[in-house]
């Protein structure tokens, strides 16, 4: 049988879904939908495809829907831990899996519903995170084909990509300059030193943070046993190239390692803690505390910044960072010297106090 429902497009104007599923013993053989702008077309598409599908007329690798793709995609990702999609294109992948375009067939699938699909989300997004939904999408279409032979034509996303950049539906993200005062950092440390009860050491994790310019799912995977004398292994380091395995050596400033080292060794993680409560809990801090548009990664950008205006190389921040690529770096060439602002910090004698040289102890005995 075949049903039709009406949807509301963001211009105001109505479509209509045509929906067909057909079975045979039990089990799903044919599944499709086809939007249309007027009912009556919705009715003649239902009835000629229920026809089509009984004489023979369509195969089954046409019976795929966008949705089974993605789905089987995961399915097949996940067998392989370094595979495994990263937390935000899993949470992308299941937002567009209920979205109506997820129930088309993959045949069917062409640029301007790609495109129409982008134009529908982009109300409430940004430009650039429409075009992360995208790019998330097209690596569904770059390998459904060839590997397990679902029809989805990835020449059609390449198309749809050059239309909706060309109307202004996906673009670049613009670069946060956004930069916490030592007054707004102060407020947070004693905000979150007065809770008795957290589920995460928040005040040194935030000074870490910016201390060794650490991402906040790179935090929560260090590990005690990649700790060395001012380094440490950094597993899954975000790059654009390579998702997973990943691991990079980097530096760590006095500070940093002043405050790993204060930490109780009750896990092999340093920080056993989940990036998403990091994450929230820290949003949620500022909310409270009335300090507006500050995120917990503009924490990574005021640590490299601080670096440069204590007159650190491109090269020496790199190897702190973990920037591969020196020219990701070039955006601070402006920072002009200016000292290190963070010098002489309460929090960070509170956080982790400085140990008596005990040599000198024994020297006075």
């Amino acid at each position: 049988m075949g049903t039709i429902v009406a949807r509301k497009r963001s211009d105001g104007t109505i479509a209509y879904m045509g929906k067909v599923v057909l079975k045979q013993g039990g089990k799903i053989i044919h599944r499709e939908t086809r939007t249309f702008d007027r009912k009556a077309a919705a009715v003649a598409w239902i009835a000629k495809r229920e026809t089509d599908v009984r004489e023979g007329k369509v195969t089954p690798s046409q019976t795929t829907t966008l949705e089974e793709a993605i789905n089987h995609y995961l399915l097949e990702a996940r067998k392989d831990k370094r595979r495994t999609p990263g937390r935000t294109k899993a949470q992308v992948l299941a937002a567009i899996c209920r979205d109506p375009i997820a129930q088309m067939l993959c045949h069917q699938i062409k640029s301007p519903d790609i495109v129409s699909f982008a134009q529908n989300i982009s109300e409430g997004r940004s430009p650039a995170t429409v075009g992360n939904y995208l790019s998330h999408l097209a690596s569904i279409f770059a390998i459904a084909k060839p590997a397990w032979g679902f029809d989805l034509d990835s020449k059609e996303m390449d198309a749809a990509r050059v239309v909706a950049s060309r109307i202004g539906i996906i673009g670049k993200s613009k670069k946060r300059s956004r930069r916490p005062s030592l007054d707004e950092l102060n407020a947070i440390m004693a905000f979150f030193s007065r809770r008795a009860k957290q589920a995460a050491p928040m005040p040194h994790i935030i000074a870490f943070a910016m201390f060794s310019t650490r991402r906040q799912d790179e935090i929560t995977r260090l590990t005690w046993a990649d700790l060395e004398a001012g380094r440490i292994m950094v597993r899954d380091m975000k790059d654009p190239d390579k998702k997973r395995g990943n691991d990079v050596l980097v530096d760590l400033p006095p500070e940093a390692e002043k405050i790993l080292k204060s930490m109780p060794k009750t896990d092999e993680r340093i920080f056993p803690y989940s990036p998403e409560t990091i994450s929230t809990t820290f949003t949620r801090g500022c909310a409270t505390l009335g300090i507006e548009d500050l995120h917990f990664h503009d924490l990574r950008h005021e640590g490299i910044t601080r670096l440069f205006e204590m007159g650190w190389t491109i090269p020496h921040v790199a190897a702190v960072s973990g920037h591969r690529s020196w020219q990701s770096l070039q955006r601070y060439t402006h920072v002009r010297q200016t000292g290190d602002r963070w010098a002489g910090w309460k929090w960070l004698d509170v956080l982790a106090p400085s140990q008596p040289d005990q040599s000198s102890d024994d020297a006075d005995r």
